[in-house]
């Protein structure tokens, strides 16, 4: 597999050189929120051939990085794990839903059980839901669930910002686009946050 860094990642076309600026998170209705121009899915060109298929996150730029080919891919703006929530490495798609069910990890209901202890039983799938509309699952490589996710949010205001309890999240439509698009066994590739939280 093909080692990744930052350096390896030259965008060009319509992406941005600096990172996304997080917005100011004011609305709350998902039904009324417009995606900034500036997260909106965009082309991008890599400086050294990556294997396609690969999805990598940068969470210092708050992106999603699709290869299609050895040189060109698709950006998705993304909101990511706060603080030490954010977990790096590689792993593999070993799973892919549609409008997922939610249940809430222990170590969710422990860091935070006024919030997430009510949902212990679960949470079925819907417009609602923390996952979105569609979720890719992440597995380590012995085929084991990590419990991270690539997902869509009902609360597309937090993309461009560190937020989640450890997964990466897309405004729901850009999830459904990138559901379409990726198979499961492609490698995924998060990238170690570089700033600080």
């Amino acid at each position: 597999m093909t080692h990744l860094n930052r350096r390896h990642l030259i965008i060009t076309g319509l992406a941005a050189a600096m990172p996304l600026p997080a917005l100011a998170h004011s609305r709350r209705s998902a039904e009324d929120w417009v995606i900034p121009e500036e997260f909106l899915p965009r082309p991008v060109r890599f400086a050294e051939p990556q294997e396609p298929g690969t999805l990598i996150v940068d969470p210092d730029y708050f992106a999603l990085y699709h290869v299609l080919t050895a040189r060109r891919g698709m950006q998705y703006s993304v909101g990511v794990g706060r603080g030490d929530l954010y977990e790096s490495g590689w792993f593999t798609l070993g799973a892919k839903k549609e409008w997922p069910s939610w249940t809430p990890t222990k170590d969710m209901i422990a860091r935070d059980p006024d919030q997430y202890a009510q949902y212990a039983g679960g949470m079925p799938g819907g417009p609602n839901n923390p996952l979105g509309a569609r979720a890719l699952y992440l597995f380590d490589d012995v085929g084991n669930d990590t419990f991270l996710r690539i997902h869509g949010t009902p609360e597309p205001w937090t993309i461009g910002s560190a937020v989640s309890n450890g997964c990466v999240r897309l405004a729901n439509e850009d999830i459904v686009a990138l559901y379409e698009a990726v198979e499961i066994g492609v490698p995924v590739l998060l990238l170690p946050k570089l700033q600080s939280a």
